[in-house]
């Protein structure tokens, strides 16, 4: 057999390889997909249509998802930390699944969306629980509607004005987020090939993982899987820049609500100090500092849904 018979050989293997996982992604793509538009309502606002979820009963929270979600990841965190016994409303931010990214996409006018949101269901006032990059956009609805703000809890909160969107001892930069989100078969094959990889790019490390409890293995291996259709979400992603914009202002005096914050000091994507700042700001909060946990709190979700509920209960 020559060599160039060999190369050819190869080179046809390598391209039915290739086109298998093409074909496998898209086909988990499109799986996800429909799975998706048969959960999700859609509601129009003043900045365009805005996606959501809503479902149990009680006391109506509305939850915002971090950077690279959707109102997907929304209920996974609701489920992981709140539990039964609310109307959950879980919202994907502008850019992310369904809900439009508008010209003008401030953490501002997201709040004013949330707003319009909750007219749409008829609800006055709401508890929020919110994490990391969806933490902004919660600050700036409480500030600017105290009259509709119960009460919040605040989960490793994300950078904004004036801090910067930099972060020493992130995993992998800041713009390389965009390009893990950027496709569809590539990070389907991640999820296949890399997923230790994967979980440590989302502050998931192996340390962090030893020992978990069947639920909160379960949550992270959800929170992997639900970041398909990552071109979904790559215009939400792009605009998490928003809440660090320097003509954005937070005027966290004017919260009124209780508020809850946690971060743990170990988290490498999002700085201690957003957390720490927060409760030197806000009235009526109180900061819960954890030694270890990282950026997903792992090891406290338990702890951490007694509190959510002993926080809506006072």
């Amino acid at each position: 057999m020559t060599v160039l018979r060999i190369f050819l050989i190869a080179a046809v293997l390598l391209l039915l390889a290739t086109l298998a996982v093409v074909l496998l992604a898209l086909a988990e793509t499109r799986q996800r997909i429909a799975a998706l538009e048969a959960e999700r309502s859609t509601a129009e606002t003043r900045h365009g249509p805005i996606e959501y979820a809503s479902w149990g009963n009680g006391p109506p929270v509305l939850v915002i998802h971090g950077a690279g979600g959707g109102f997907d990841q929304g209920r996974i965190l609701a489920q992981a930390i709140g539990g039964d016994g609310y109307r959950w409303i879980s919202v994907s931010r502008f850019g992310y699944l369904g809900s439009a990214l508008p010209e003008t996409p401030s953490t501002a006018a997201q709040a004013e969306a949330f707003a319009d949101l909750l007219d749409t269901l008829g609800i006055g006032r709401v508890s929020i629980l919110a994490m990391s990059g969806g933490v902004p956009p919660s600050l700036q609805f409480a500030a600017m509607y105290p009259e509709r703000t119960d009460r919040m809890m605040l989960l490793s909160p994300a950078p904004f004005t004036p801090f910067s969107p930099e972060v020493e001892d992130r995993p992998i930069p800041t713009w390389a987020y965009s390009a893990l989100l950027g496709n569809d078969v590539i990070y389907w094959t991640l999820t296949k090939v890399a997923r230790h990889q994967l979980e440590a790019a989302f502050d998931a490390r192996a340390d962090l993982r030893e020992g978990l409890s069947d639920e909160e293995a379960l949550f992270v291996r959800d929170l992997i899987d639900t970041f398909l259709p990552a071109s979904r979400r790559l215009a939400g992603v792009n605009n998490e820049g928003a809440a660090v914009d320097p003509s954005a202002t937070y005027n966290l005096e004017a919260i009124r609500a209780p508020v809850l914050i946690v971060h743990a000091r170990d988290d490498r994507l999002n700085p201690f100090a957003v957390g720490s700042s927060l409760a030197a700001r806000i009235p009526q909060s109180r900061f819960l500092p954890l030694d270890h946990g990282g950026h997903l709190l792992l090891g406290h979700h338990a702890d951490l849904s007694r509190e959510f509920d002993s926080l809506l209960a006072e």
